[in-house]
């Protein structure tokens, strides 16, 4: 018997390879993929002005890393004895505005550079919801927990989150031309307001993505969100809040995600990283013993002939690892 409805997803060739940059923005499941490329070592930026759900503040924060944008002191809003940036997340907010500054800055320079090399850039949207200042009407990325009497909060039109993205691609793709983007939708639902109010906002954001990847070439869609909803269909693959997926949905996610977009020696690699940082993570019962010693030696030059094969590979850490107390 047949329990799940497939979704067909065509596989992208060439795919993601460990020699590329891959560039990660927007809502908390972009931070699910990148942990996992992170753990099996790619090279990847990830959400460098904090996570960002709307598709408005992510088109913001791409074109502030198109142009070198550097932000100033005068443009944080203190509340509750922290510095706060409209434009980023919470991590970044503290106590010393010119040390907020220092580290939005930092990161935007980074990402500016990373962003001009990268071969792939993947944005994952979570809600066409978003929330602007009253006084001057600038949507905000992150309300910090301030009154809610300084925001408007706006459900965007198709068109408007159409207008935005087109012309986000336009100069992204003037700026670097050969990267690649992949856009998914997070998942996660936001029904703070209600589950009619989160499908109005999904679909609103489908159909947007949906019109620009027929409009561009290097643009495709993952569906995390059809995965979960159509394919699982289930509470049981959600967390307890019934918001978020659980470890197993997103493991299911993910595994469909590198069917797609990587190709058969990619995986192969992925997978022997993914044995060396499983070891890592082993806790011994008797770290002293031999046998244990004879563990961390047959590592290490495991690592060390994998290193030698891919010189590409950022593997230093691992190397260290196994190689203290040898």
């Amino acid at each position: 018997m047949q329990f799940l409805i497939p979704i067909k997803i065509p596989e992208v060739r060439p795919g993601i390879d460990y020699r590329q940059q891959i560039l990660l923005t927007g809502s908390c499941f972009t931070e699910h993929i990148g942990q996992r490329l992170s753990e099996v070592k790619f090279n990847i930026l990830q959400n460098p002005s904090g996570i960002l759900f709307d598709p408005i503040s992510v088109c913001i924060s791409l074109i502030s890393y198109m142009e070198g944008r550097q932000y100033k002191a005068e443009e944080l809003y203190l509340h509750q004895e922290l510095y706060h940036s409209w434009a980023h997340h919470s991590r970044f907010s503290g106590p010393d505005a010119s040390e907020v500054i220092d580290r939005i800055n930092l990161a935007q320079n980074e990402a500016t550079s990373f962003l001009k090399k990268a071969d792939w850039l993947i944005i994952t949207l979570g809600s066409a919801n978003s929330y602007q200042l009253v006084s001057t009407a600038q949507t905000v990325a992150n309300c910090h927990k301030a009154p809610a009497q300084l925001f408007n909060k706006h459900m965007h039109s198709i068109a408007e989150i159409v207008t935005a993205l087109d012309g986000m691609l336009y100069r992204l793709f003037r700026f670097n031309p050969k990267l690649r983007v992949i856009f998914t939708i997070s998942p996660v639902r936001h029904i703070r307001d209600g589950v009619i109010e989160n499908n109005r906002s999904k679909a609103r954001l489908i159909e947007a993505v949906h019109h620009m990847i027929d409009k561009f070439d290097r643009l495709y869609y993952f569906p995390a969100y059809e995965l979960v909803v159509d394919v699982l269909r289930d509470y049981r693959f959600y967390d307890i809040d019934l918001v978020h997926p659980n470890y197993a949905a997103t493991q299911f996610v993910l595994e469909k995600f590198q069917q797609t977009y990587m190709e058969e020696k990619t995986v192969d690699l992925l997978e022997q990283l993914d044995k060396i940082r499983i070891a890592r993570a082993h806790k011994p019962f008797h770290p002293g013993s031999m046998r244990h010693r004879q563990f961390r030696e047959k590592m290490y030059e495991q690592i060390q002939a994998l290193q030698k094969l891919h010189p590409y590979l950022a593997l230093g850490e691992e190397l260290a690892f196994f190689q203290d107390d040898l």
